[in-house]
């Protein structure tokens, strides 16, 4: 899905990354002069904003002194080296404004820089806007630190190269798990888990002193690491919340679609509350493993929260729109509380929409719902002729068994005959049932790793 953008509001900035001239002039630029005052403040580093950077000539060396967190520098070459001359064998994907490399970097590589892998996301030039997604990351990442936030090791600018450097995260991205049509569907403990990772991320940016309004939240940027926890990425088009939210206003409308709250994309008004509508969206994503926007399906389901959310208060209909992959194996009561979540976060009005603080505090107790069926992952093989039931093979809770297939009751030969000769022509169908409870015990609570 290709993200809707169009223009940028009044930031495209013609900055220089590298200023080595020490005689240069004062500024009489108040953003400037500001970031000024701030380096020469060295015992307390003090936060800087997306918007003092509006109109203004700030190098990156002003904002070096306020970043909270450990960046690298890195030089173009150098990137280079750690991921094979961005090789194609190396290619993960393609960011908000880049494609993505895996490299790799030892000890021995930059001082204070531990061996790992790591992703590499460089600006395309001919991108025309990147210059403000790539300092955006810059000066968010470079100043945030939470757990669920993705880890920004590093950056390089030099001349008109522009990367950066990430923690690299095992299982990719969300999107590529839930909506896979290939191999076993997410667990519903594990989908929920993942989202209140996200959430909790969410609320962290929502509650600084001048919000952080992400923008962009979709299962996309998601990251998952090896045991699924979840992780929030490609900050380009976040930007600062207004310390009075009814007054933030822009023009230009940025994002993907079939994200954006309705009040954003109808008048531009943008507040934390657009993030929270964001969130329901990926909520019924997450209930149904359908993407926002559908554009192959008929005009009436082509978008998810108007096909869905009417649905999500009834309970009658609620189960019609379930993922199918689950199979049943959820919790109930989890599933109608999210459900409930879901419709609240997807309100028109923003302000009947529940704050992070909230989807948080709802989402954490679905995980200790214990109304999820019970038992091992039976796989029951119909042999004919059987009366009896045998086990087959039970490892790792693991069983296989036969089952009966004929009637015990006595047949006359001729019917008897007539449904061996039907049987030849009709293949043989088995029947599995999914425990959640039972694979998390044998496999570990990211389903895929063995438990230690």
């Amino acid at each position: 899905m290709k993200p809707m953008r169009f223009s940028w509001k009044n930031i495209c900035l013609p900055i220089s990354c590298i200023n080595n001239n020490t005689n240069q002039k004062t500024t009489t630029n108040p953003s400037k002069e500001r970031l000024l005052l701030l380096s020469r403040q060295n015992s307390v580093p003090s936060k800087v904003y997306m918007s003092d950077f509006s109109n203004s000539t700030i190098s990156l060396n002003d904002l070096s002194s306020s970043f909270l967190v450990s960046i690298h520098i890195f030089a173009y070459e150098e990137l280079k080296t750690i991921t094979q001359g961005f090789s194609k064998y190396n290619y993960l994907g393609e960011g908000g404004f880049g494609e993505v490399y895996k490299g790799f970097v030892d000890d021995s590589f930059k001082t204070g820089l531990k061996t790992q892998p790591v992703a590499v996301k460089a600006l395309i030039r001919e991108g025309g806007q990147g210059h403000r997604e790539w300092l955006a990351e810059v000066v968010i990442l470079g100043q945030l630190k939470h757990p669920h936030l993705v880890n920004l090791i590093g950056y390089c600018c030099e001349d008109d190269h522009r990367l950066l450097v990430y923690e690299y995260m095992e299982r990719g991205n969300l999107e590529e798990h839930l909506f896979q049509k290939y191999g076993g569907a997410l667990p519903w403990l594990t989908r929920v888990n993942i989202l209140l990772g996200a959430a909790k991320g969410l609320e962290f940016l929502h509650k600084q002193e001048k919000p952080v309004i992400y923008r962009d939240f979709k299962p996309s940027n998601i990251l998952l690491s090896s045991d699924f926890s979840s992780k929030l990425s490609d900050f380009g088009l976040a930007t600062d919340g207004s310390e009075e939210e009814d007054s933030n206003f822009t023009k230009s409308v940025m994002g993907t679609e079939g994200y954006a709250a309705p009040e954003y994309i109808s008048a531009g008004h943008l507040t934390t509350m657009s993030d929270v509508f964001s969130f329901g969206v990926v909520l019924l994503e997450m209930l149904t493993a359908r993407n926002a926007v559908e554009k192959y399906r008929a005009k009436k389901g082509r978008n998810l929260v108007e096909w869905g959310r009417p649905m999500l208060k009834d309970p009658n209909k609620l189960e019609r729109i379930i993922d199918p992959s689950l199979e049943g194996k959820y919790s109930v009561e989890g599933i109608r509380k999210v459900a409930v979540l879901t419709y609240q976060c997807l309100s028109h009005n923003p302000k009947s929409r529940p704050t992070m603080t909230t989807v948080v505090k709802t989402l954490q107790p679905i995980l200790d719902l214990k109304d999820i069926q019970n038992g091992p992952f039976v796989y029951i093989v119909p042999v004919a002729g059987s009366i009896e039931v045998h086990d087959i093979k039970c490892k790792d809770d693991v069983k296989v068994v036969k089952e009966e297939t004929e009637k015990e009751a006595k047949v006359c030969p001729r019917r008897q005959a007539g449904q061996r000769k039907r049987r030849k022509h009709k293949a043989m169908k088995s029947r599995a049932v999914y425990s959640d409870t039972a694979l998390y015990k044998s496999l570990g609570s990211s389903l895929y790793t063995p438990a230690n």
